[in-house]
């Protein structure tokens, strides 16, 4: 279950926002605290990949772009 901190996080909100054909995610560790990135594919077109995970946002982004080129589709360059 996540955490109200976890789904009002400014950088989680970004990536829902930008690739919606995930469930983006933030796992959580043996102690509670907030763990690795996680996007689950929800619809073919955006990705390859079931699971994409990744320890930070950034790289997330990346591998998520990525998942989006290896589909065929266009990478929306965004500055944040």
């Amino acid at each position: 279950m996540e955490t109200r901190a976890h789904i009002n996080d400014p950088a989680l909100l970004q990536l829902q926002e930008e690739f919606t054909g995930h469930r983006i995610w933030r796992s959580r560790r043996w102690d509670g605290r907030p763990g690795d990135w996680v996007a689950t594919l929800h619809d073919p077109a955006a990705g390859v990949d079931p699971t994409v995970i990744r320890s930070d946002s950034a790289s997330l982004r990346e591998a998520l772009r990525q998942e989006r080129e290896r589909a065929g589709r266009p990478v929306i360059k965004r500055a944040w």
